[in-house]
This record gives structure tokens, C-alpha cells and sequence, in this order.
């Protein structure tokens, strides 16, 4: 049977604002109850109306024929000392990388995992034993928005993998190439054969550590050899990976949102274009009180590394709330780093998390509605909510670790969560939160329609038809 819950009683906020116009936008946003369906229905699901009449995606192309890469002895070192040792199953001629060690609990998506840019500077350590045996799709599959179909960016963005146990013979309706040859084209060294519950075990009492993948097989009393461990998190990753000029997705959308791209996934801009939504993917650092478009809605993307270095991304979003304030306001919503950047320019502070979470079982608490979801995650740092910052509550809360996993604002249409609701992979449990934006999207620009040229029309009135000298903003 499926379970219905009300949308508002799960996601409403407390819009108690003095305004009739804000109470009309309440009562304008969808009450449609959630579906919660099996996953026999899932795959019966039609084609979203923004997308049944576009062109199918192409068909998976075989890339050009390759050998698989040869093996060759490999280690693993840590910063804290200790050494692993494997077989090298990706690129075996790069020179020692290193990076920050850390582990993932997903048993699948693979592919998903290493194109997602918020694993750049990260050597990452698959706890599920068996990996790469459905193989690597092509890159030229796409969605009718051009998007990579099977892909979370265009290159793999972690350094390095270390798995158990790799099958070089793959087998999958969608694959063209095995995990090691992937890897070899993109430079990525990666080691099997290691014991990944001792190394997980290690990272877990530890907390996530600095490491270095060589392909000499050295020793740990080869200490000449090992270069220094550089630390990735010193230096703005979302600078790297982020678009460096604006681009469009979906043009023709009934909303225009702007995405603020820190290292976003593809299938974020894919669950906000399906909804019907044109998303127009600015730089980390735009300022959109400067662009002379007016937008809609904001997404603060994820992205990889240290929120710290941040400050021009939060100084942005500051702008952007100062500029909207007495006016009807422009929805912002945060995933993953941008949970982070809309937390710090709340008010609130950020940690390192001992080793952060990374998987697809992480469940949280929606504080609102008391319910909990399963959500994916890929996280080393996280909001400290124990001082509170006036107007702001927490939205989600962590069931395991207690830690913040999303904040809202009480009575504003701000809100971010930690986790990534879009998944891909991992589970759907909450990927409403893209619907609830978008209705709050939607029906703040129709009150923004109806009121501000009213308002416009009546100051005119009032000074007799001359021009207004200062700036004139809606008081609530």
C-alpha cells in the first residue's frame, strides 16, 4: 500500500510573516500529498511532461579498443604511518599521488561516486568488497538535456581508488570498457587487493588521514622514497572544479533558477530541469545581486574540500538576502557545500568531521515533520548548530551521529540540507525537496508579479508621477 504524507506537514515553514501577500504564497504552494512508491512502480513511472517529447539520448558507443592495464605491485601509505600493499589495476605509470584517505559504505555506483566533483583531492577507499563488476558506460550516453546519463561530471575527480577485490571481467547491458581501463585513460592509479576492513577499521578510530598511492610497491622502511603528503583541503577545490563561465540548461523553463556551481553534480541540474525549471549554472564566485538577470530561485551546489575558503561564495549569499530584504524574497536552497555557505552566511560555524559520512544509508531526522529518511551523503565537514542564530533553526538532524544535516530559515524561504537529495546513485526518500522548491519558486514569482508593479504604480502615484530618487522597498 502506498504511505501519503502531507507535504505540508512534512516541509512547511512557519511563513508567519504580517503581509497577506506571504500567506497567499503559502496557501499558493502544493499541498499534493507524497507518494511514497515501491520500486516495481518506479520503473513504470512515465516520462515527465518536460521531457516526453524530446529526443532520445544516444545510444552507449564502444570507446576506442584498449588492453587491459598490467598489474604491477602498489602501496598505499598514510600519513599516520602505516603502509598497504596491492596490485595496481588502473594507470600504472603515474608518479606517486597523494591525497585525503577516506571511505565510502555505497554498494554501488561506482562510476557515480569518482565523476562526483566532491571527492576532488580524495583517495577513495570502497568498503563493499567486490567492485567494478558491471563495468563502465559510455560517456556519450545523454539525457535530453545533454547531460551525461551515467556520469556526475565530465572526468573522474578522486586521485585514486582502493578496492578488495577488482573484476576485470565485467558484465552489463550498458558497459563498454572494464573499471581499470577507465581509470588508465583518465590517469587514475587505483590498488586492489588490499584489506579494506583493516584500512576502514583504521580510518574509523582515527578519523580520515592524509595518504600517498605509490607505484613502486615500496616498504614501509623505504622511507626515502615517500614524498611529502600534500593536503588538499589547504586550497580552494571549488575554484577548480567549478564552471568558469555561465552556461543553460533547460532553456524555455517556466522559472529561471540560478545555480551557483561549487562542484555541482549533474544530476542535481537534471532533477531541477525534468521539474519543468531552465537552470543557469554561474562561476562559484558570481555575484548575482551584480547580474543583470533576475532570477527566480538560487541552488547552492556541492562541491569538495574546506567551506573555510568559501568566504567570497558566503559574501555573495549575504548580498544576496540583504538585497532581497522587505522585498518578496528569491528562494534559496542549499545542498552539501551549499548547506555549509548558507549556514555561514546564517551566522553559523563550521568542523571537520572525524571522518566525515560517506555513503547511501545515512539516515536523518526531518526535524519539521519528525519523520526519518534515508539519504546519500558525501560530507568531511559539517554546520555546528549547538549556538543558535537568531531567525534560523535546524532543519534535519543526523540519526547516528547527531551531526547537522540541514538548516531552514523560520520565516523566510531559505533552507539547505546537508545530504544530497538528487542521490544517484542511492536512495530517493527525498528527492521532494526539489518539488517543494520549486512550488516556492513558483509561487513567490507570481506574488512578485502581482504585487511589486502595483507597488511601483502606486509610489508614482504618490510623488505625482516623478521619478524615484531613492530605492523603495516593500515593508512586511
Amino acid at each position: 500500500m502506498p504511505i501519503h504524507i502531507s507535504r505540508l506537514a512534512a516541509m512547511a515553514r512557519p511563513l508567519s510573516l504580517k503581509a497577506a501577500s506571504l500567506n497567499a504564497i503559502q496557501r499558493a504552494i502544493s499541498t499534493k500529498p507524497i507518494q511514497i512508491r515501491s520500486l516495481a512502480s518506479l520503473r513504470q513511472e512515465q516520462p515527465h511532461p518536460a521531457t516526453a517529447a524530446l529526443k532520445a539520448p544516444p545510444a552507449p558507443t564502444t570507446p576506442k579498443s584498449q588492453p587491459e592495464p598490467p598489474s604491477r605491485p602498489a602501496s598505499l601509505r598514510l600519513a599516520t604511518g602505516q603502509v598497504f600493499h596491492g596490485t595496481s589495476f588502473g594507470c600504472p605509470n603515474t608518479d606517486s599521488i597523494s591525497g585525503e584517505v577516506v571511505f565510502t559504505t555505497s554498494l554501488v555506483g561506482y562510476t557515480e561516486s569518482m565523476t562526483d566533483p566532491s571527492y576532488t583531492g580524495q583517495i577513495l577507499v570502497f568498503t563493499q568488497p567486490l567492485i567494478g563488476n558491471y563495468g563502465v558506460p559510455s560517456s556519450d550516453a545523454r539525457d535530453p538535456f545533454g547531460l551525461h546519463r551515467y556520469f556526475e561530471s565530465n572526468a573522474i575527480q578522486c586521485r585514486g581508488i582502493i578496492v578488495n577485490d577488482y573484476a576485470a571481467k565485467y558484465s552489463h547491458w550498458a558497459a563498454v570498457e572494464s573499471l581499470g581501463q577507465w581509470c588508465a585513460r583518465y590517469g587514475i592509479p587505483a590498488i586492489s587487493g588490499v584489506d579494506t576492513r583493516a584500512l576502514v577499521t583504521l580510518l574509523r578510530s582515527r578519523g580520515s588521514t592524509l595518504g600517498e598511492i605509490s607505484m613502486t610497491g615500496s616498504s614501509a622502511t623505504d622511507a626515502e622514497s615517500w614524498k611529502p603528503i600534500e593536503n588538499p583541503n589547504a586550497e580552494n577545490l571549488c575554484s577548480k572544479v567549478s564552471t568558469k563561465e555561465k552556461y543553460v540548461v533547460n532553456p524555455g523553463g517556466d522559472v529561471n533558477v540560478a545555480l551557483v556551481d561549487c562542484g555541482v553534480k549533474q544530476n542535481i541540474l537534471r532533477c531541477l530541469a525534468k521539474r519543468g525549471a531552465t537552470v543557469t549554472v554561474v562561476p562559484w564566485d558570481h555575484d548575482l545581486t551584480k547580474d543583470p538577470v533576475k532570477y527566480d530561485g538560487v541552488v547552492l551546489s556541492n562541491g569538495p574540500g574546506d567551506p573555510s575558503h568559501m568566504g567570497k561564495t558566503v559574501s555573495n549569499v549575504k548580498a544576496l538576502i540583504a538585497q532581497d530584504a522587505g522585498k518578496i524574497p528569491t528562494p534559496i536552497f542549499g545542498i552539501c557545500m551549499g548547506n555549509q555557505v548558507l549556514g555561514m552566511a546564517a551566522g553559523y560555524k563550521t568542523y571537520k568531521m572525524p571522518f566525515g559520512n560517506r555513503g547511501h544509508n545515512q539516515p536523518a531526522i526531518d526535524l519539521t515533520a519528525g519523520k526519518c529518511v534515508i539519504t546519500s551523503q558525501n560530507h568531511g565537514y559539517a554546520i555546528d548548530d549547538s549556538v543558535d542564530v537568531p531567525g534560523w533553526a535546524p532543519y534535519f538532524r543526523n540519526a547516528n551521529d547527531a551531526s547537522n544535516e540541514g538548516i531552514r530559515h523560520q520565516v523566510l524561504p531559505y533552507s539547505s540540507v546537508q545530504f544530497h537529495p538528487e542521490a544517484c546513485g542511492g536512495p530517493l526518500d527525498t528527492d521532494y525537496l526539489f518539488d517543494h522548491f520549486l512550488n516556492e519558486v513558483r509561487a513567490f514569482k507570481r506574488e512578485r508579479k502581482r504585487i511589486e508593479p502595483n507597488f511601483q504604480k502606486g509610489v508614482k502615484a504618490l510623488i505625482g508621477g516623478r521619478l524615484v530618487k531613492k530605492s523603495v522597498v516593500l515593508n512586511f
